[in-house]
């Protein structure tokens, strides 16, 4: 009862503090996420006015003076927001590596001696490194899906924002200078590329409400604008000169910037709301955890105590009861039961009545003496299932031997059918499906008949015409699955009988699906044929080069295969059948055939099957001059002899016994 007590209350505590501990890191998560999106929020600011100096300074070195007062107020935007996230661990780096230039660069752009394509290249690195910073793709990995589809929308974005700021900053030069010089438009067709391919990414990771803000800034009309713009710049791939206004330009393709920075912001603000959510569902979930952990570990240890305290009395006398009933009472009734003669198909008609158990010892325990009636309940339970077991076996066998016959001449009328479409495709495609699915209804017509001979029933198949023995191994050889390993050595001329066809041809295919399943898949089985006129038999071996078996389990095999093992149909493992299987038909065939296993020379399992005389035509089984047998078949039929000889001295030492 200790244990009762114990082992519930320490796996439920342990199970609430996982709960608990994972609740806690979800909170913990999403209020590291909430900063983390905050920080990338503000990286992106600093992107966008990065973006927009990069456009203004690119505009200047072109030509265009005109864009020096919004050059110098820009700058100060871009300083601001430098100073907003330069004491941030994630981009201090970034910031040391790609923006300590950056006043320099100012300089030199304001004496008009910066190169225009190293000074876009600067601005390029520093904006591509700001983007690359990722915060919070380390601590929104365990997120939820929304969350990390917001987070994905926004990066998607922040590509396409960027492509769209570097275009911009790219063609306002061109445009003040007059026309595309060196790699310039390749750059710029390097740019349209990048942005179609990160709005592709977005609109699968974005919602619709995000899609339709994007559609919009797309569609303004100085996004149509710089559209019409870009078209010009696209005609004049060939360096021609460009009659295109800069400030119109910069005019149109920032407000399209500033408009994808607006729902770049909407984005990041819909991640700030999911984190809140989460971080919101983590502490109702943390609470709750705690409470429910709490009462189920008190309403535990108390339903425990008390029960312990209900059991403790009439456990003691149950377990005297259950003793009595299994030791004493149930093996002497099914004794008597098992010795008593059937009167009208009741075995314990003439039995006794079960002794009954006094009642009053579980008194004001409920539960206890309901399983005390149980127990009795159980007892005659047992009687009745003594007395029926035969019946059951009976019905049983003689329902497996109706479905049998019903598979049987389905599979038969199967056969036929496909034998008809055999004649009449000409497609060797589907011809060979076609044989294919003969050879698997065959297999299915074999375990048919396999379920009927464990019955004890005689497969309806039609009694055939005497038929040659290499006839018989190639049907039995196509009633197997794996029938491309099987190699037919060396099969001795012989007519077999009408009659034993069938089961000769079934009993050496179960011979050769039980070579074929225990040996390697690149390893063959072989089936020799030969006349042994010392026993006046022919014999069929069936030879492979698997696993074997050991001594013990190999004289229980035999002793199936003979008919002589004890397992039936419902008491016999599974993997057995087959062996089963194998002695049924043995055994119908009559007195003289034996099937034995032995030992393959070189490893491997040998099974050797002997049809005497009677079952063979006069001409076959008076053969005088047979040609001479091989030594792997010399060697096999030695260790046949001597196999049968032991397990006859072994019967007629049980027998004399």
């Amino acid at each position: 009862m200790a244990v009762v007590i114990t082992v519930p209350i320490c796996l439920l505590l342990v199970v609430a503090g996982v709960a608990v501990f994972g609740r806690a890191e979800a909170l913990g998560d999403a209020g590291t996420t909430r900063s983390e999106v905050g920080l990338s929020l503000r990286i992106q600011a600093l992107v966008h006015q990065l973006q927009r100096e990069r456009g203004l300074t690119n505009g200047l070195l072109g030509g265009e003076r005109g864009f020096r007062s919004s050059l110098t107020a820009t700058r100060k935007r871009v300083d601001s927001a430098l100073r907003r996230i330069r004491s941030e661990s994630a981009v201090a780096e970034v910031i040391q590596r790609h923006l300590q230039r950056l006043a320099d660069t100012r300089v030199a752009a304001d004496e008009g001696s910066a190169d225009r394509t190293a000074t876009l290249t600067f601005y390029t690195t520093a904006v591509d490194a700001l983007n690359s910073v990722d915060p919070v793709a380390e601590s929104a990995a365990g997120a939820d899906l929304q969350l990390r589809k917001g987070l994905a929308a926004l990066r998607e974005l922040a590509t396409a924002k960027e492509s769209v700021a570097l275009e911009r900053g790219l063609l306002n030069g061109v445009f003040a200078k007059g026309g595309f010089h060196g790699s310039e438009y390749q750059t710029f067709a390097e740019v349209r590329a990048t942005r179609v391919a990160a709005l592709a990414r977005f609109r699968q990771v974005a919602t619709p409400s995000q899609l339709a803000a994007v559609k919009q800034a797309f569609s303004t009309e100085d996004a149509k604008r710089a559209t019409a713009s870009e078209g010009r710049a696209e005609d004049a791939a060939d360096g021609s000169a460009l009659s295109a206004d800069a400030s119109s330009w910069w005019a149109a393709m920032t407000v399209l910037v500033d408009d994808l920075y607006a729902v770049q912001q909407s984005v990041g603000d819909d991640a700030r709301d999911r984190t809140d959510q989460l971080s919101r569902d983590a502490e109702i979930g943390l609470a709750a955890y705690l409470a429910a952990g709490i009462f189920m570990a008190a309403l535990v240890a108390g339903l425990a105590a008390f029960a312990s305290r209900s059991l403790t009395r009439p456990l003691g006398a149950l377990a005297g009861t259950a003793h009595d009933v299994a030791r004493r009472r149930l093996p002497a009734t099914v004794a008597r039961i098992q010795q008593s003669p059937p009167v009208d198909g009741e075995l314990f008609a003439s039995t006794d009545a079960p002794e009954t158990t006094d009642s009053g010892l579980f008194a004001g325990a409920v539960e206890i003496a309901e399983v005390a009636a149980c127990l009795r309940q159980v007892e005659q339970t047992a009687l009745h299932l003594a007395a029926q077991q035969a019946s059951l076996r009976r019905n049983t066998t003689e329902s497996l031997a109706n479905l049998g016959r019903r598979n049987q001449n389905l599979v038969r009328r199967q056969l036929g059918l496909i034998t008809r479409l055999e004649h009449k495709e000409l497609d060797p495609d589907a011809l060979a499906e076609l044989f294919e699915l003969d050879h698997l209804a065959t297999r299915m017509r074999r375990n048919a008949e396999s379920l009927l001979v464990l019955t004890g029933q005689n497969p309806p198949r039609p009694t055939a015409a005497p038929a040659d023995g290499l006839e018989v191994v190639q049907s039995a050889v196509a009633e197997v699955e794996h029938y491309r390993r099987v190699v037919i050595a060396e099969v001795e001329p012989v007519r077999v009988r009408g009659h034993a066809v069938a089961d000769v041809a079934h009993l050496l295919a179960e011979l050769i699906e039980n070579g074929l399943t225990f040996s390697p898949p690149t390893e063959p089985v072989e089936v020799h044929g030969w006349y042994d006129t010392e026993d006046h038999a022919y014999c069929f071996a069936v030879v492979d080069h698997g696993i074997g078996m050991s001594e013990a389990d190999r004289e229980r095999a035999n002793a199936r295969l003979s008919g002589a093992g004890e397992e039936g149909l419902l008491s016999a493992p599974a993997r057995f059948l087959g062996h089963l299987v194998v002695g049924r038909l043995t055994h119908r065939l009559g007195e003289g055939t034996q099937v034995h296993l032995s030992e393959t020379p070189g490893g491997g399992l040998s099974g050797l099957l002997a049809i005497p005389g009677r079952l063979l035509t006069s001409a076959e089984a008076a053969s005088t001059s047979p040609p001479p047998i091989s030594p792997v078949v010399s060697t096999l039929l030695n260790g046949f002899r001597a196999g049968v000889a032991r397990a006859e001295a072994q019967s007629n030492q049980g027998a004399s016994s």
